[in-house]
């Protein structure tokens, strides 16, 4: 039972806003996963009817409306509006990219943009996680968009989604063995994007192995060091355990002389 002098229960805007990225989180990543499934359908299986094409499309503004709604509700429980503006630049751009122009690509970008900044906010995302999903979006996406950019383009080489999928490996490497390139504008700008997260991502995970082996070096380090204290310890014990035992001990008796014995005179 609440005293007369306690405070009123109240739920302050930034514990609200905090408790929504909480209770949405795991909707809007179940949320992603069927827009990369809507997504996907169309391009993989292209004769599809109609209809399936018209869901696929719903699906894919559903998802987008939904992550947009989030940010709007972000921004109205933020304590400075502006301050998360400035902040959440990204977001403010991938809401407001497919009104610009709704390309079906345009739309892609910006789900991929809100859908990432929602995983790095997730608490049991751990960078390596962030990273690897990271990888794999975006070569699975990348594959997609070329595809559907670059297969009825006339003189293109990217039919088939294997084709897609080897481009889009080299690409995200930058081995670029050039079999396989786009021919179209739209593709070419795939290709930069695709590029540009491709090196970001490598030098995110050759960072992460280079600090893993400095943090195995640094440990083995740390324990010879305390091997050496701890020797250099016990050695120093040693020598006073060695000087007081010889303090404590009594001095040797001396030998008393004996007079050697004299021959007798003959």
């Amino acid at each position: 039972m609440r005293g007369d002098n306690d405070p009123p229960h109240r739920l302050t805007i930034p514990g609200m806003k905090d408790r929504w990225e909480k209770r949405t989180q795991t909707p809007l990543l179940a949320l992603a996963v069927a827009f990369g499934v809507a997504y996907a359908v169309p391009i993989v299986v292209p004769d599809a009817d109609p209809w399936v094409h018209e869901v696929c499309t719903a699906v894919e503004w559903l998802v987008w409306g939904a992550f947009a709604v989030d940010y709007a509700v972000r921004l109205v429980l933020a304590p400075g509006k502006w301050h998360f503006v400035r902040s959440h630049p990204l977001d403010l751009l991938a809401v407001l990219l497919p009104l610009v122009q709704p390309l079906r690509l345009l739309r892609l970008v910006s789900t991929l943009l809100l859908v990432g900044r929602r995983a790095r906010m997730a608490p049991q995302v751990t960078l390596t996680t962030y990273v690897a999903g990271a990888v794999v979006g975006l070569m699975m996406f990348g594959s997609l968009a070329v595809l559907h950019v670059e297969r009825g383009a006339p003189g293109g080489n990217i039919k088939t989604l294997g084709d897609a999928v080897w481009w889009s490996f080299t690409t995200m490497t930058t081995v670029g063995y050039g079999d396989h390139a786009p021919t179209t504008g739209l593709g070419r700008v795939l290709a930069v994007g695709l590029m540009l997260s491709g090196i970001a991502l490598l030098g995110v995970v050759t960072a992460n192995i280079a600090a893993w082996f400095i943090s195995r070096f640094e440990r083995d380090d740390e324990v010879e060091r305390r091997h050496t204290a701890l020797l250099e310890a016990l050695t120093h014990e040693v020598m006073e355990l060695r000087a007081e035992v010889a303090r404590l001990s009594p001095p040797p008796e001396r030998p008393v002389d004996v007079p050697a014995p004299t021959s007798p005179r003959s």
